[in-house]
């Protein structure tokens, strides 16, 4: 098969498309010949030497895809040979920049007929991450103000769509005129551009002076200190990303006399403690399925075009997902 390795930690370049022995499906895994991968801040982090954990090299990278089941390994219930799934790797074992992708059975799940494989590729990092946020750690219910920092980036246009389809008010920060209309679409009843806008002064007076309910920071750096100040009174501020790779000066002051909730946020560690992310997966597959929620995707790239969808990531013009198609 075709794979996308990274021999060296570097630039876009390294990523190099090379021929690789198929897997085979030990028992309890599912062999998927991929048709969709989905593209991450966590995969640019990891080929660039910058994430805070992943496999050694040379590894494959890639921590979702979608495709058709091709083998089924031996003990393995639950698929047949030609299935459409959708499935997720660990932080030590990506491997969905490839035609072919083992999987362990837990990490797999049929996708439902009507929901595209590129839009299901996209759940299971920056849906199951948005969701997981806003329902868990930041108790959303309706009524709520919710901030969305990079409302639209992969994680952003889904904490938006999800946010208001739970009937909150949502607020949206972006770098550029062109995405404000877009993030709108998406359903943020204001979009701000952090670049001209006090955000944390924008937030409290559109709130009449209380701040948000929930921020979701998906920026760190010093956008982090903003969103303590930005956050109501017994609010949630949910940290799940340092994309500004920049440290966070920040003042208690601004969160412990409100009694604000800070979390931080890591998908991969909650599944190495126990955390099973298919119920959710499942209802965000049933949602799509139903036209609740639409995933926006930027743009597709052929394995041999990664560094091109790595660098369209890291310019920060995508709108939405960006997905690889083996």
């Amino acid at each position: 098969m075709l794979a996308v390795k990274v021999e060296k930690f570097g630039d876009a370049e390294v990523l190099a498309v090379s021929e690789t022995a198929d897997p085979v499906a030990d028992p309890g895994e599912v062999l998927v010949a991929v048709e969709a991968a989905g593209v991450n801040r966590a995969d640019v982090l990891f080929r660039a030497g910058a994430y805070h954990r992943g496999p050694a090299l040379p590894a494959v990278p890639g921590l979702e895809g979608a495709g058709r089941v091709r083998a089924v390994g031996e003990g393995t219930a639950g698929f047949a040979v030609g299935d459409r799934v959708v499935a997720w790797g660990a932080a030590d074992a990506p491997g969905f920049y490839a035609q072919l992708a083992a999987v362990p059975a837990e990490r797999v799940l049929p996708v439902p007929e009507g929901v595209e494989l590129t839009a299901a590729a996209a759940l299971p990092v920056a849906w199951l991450t948005a969701w997981y946020c806003l329902y868990r750690l930041g108790e959303l219910t309706a009524g709520d103000t919710v901030l969305v920092h990079a409302g639209a980036s992969g994680v952003g246009s889904a904490a938006v769509q999800i946010a208001k389809d739970a009937g909150a008010t949502v607020l949206a920060t972006v770098g550029s005129p062109d995405k404000q209309a877009w993030v709108r679409s998406l359903g943020s009843d204001e979009v701000l551009d952090h670049r001209t806008t006090d955000i944390p002064a924008e937030v409290r007076r559109l709130t009449a002076g209380r701040g948000a309910d929930l921020v979701l920071d998906l920026v760190g750096g010093d956008t982090f200190a903003g969103s303590l100040r930005a956050v109501a009174r017994a609010g949630h501020v949910v940290a799940l990303a340092n994309v500004a790779l920049a440290p966070s000066t920040i003042d208690t002051r601004d969160f412990y006399p409100r009694n604000v909730h800070v979390h931080g946020f890591q998908l991969n560690d909650l599944m190495d403690h126990g955390y099973d992310p298919r119920p959710e997966l499942r209802e965000l597959l049933d949602a799509l399925a139903t036209n609740r929620f639409t995933v926006p995707v930027d743009a597709t790239f052929g394995l041999s075009d990664a560094p091109a969808a790595h660098r369209r990531l890291e310019s920060r013009l995508a709108l939405g997902k960006l997905i690889l198609t083996p």
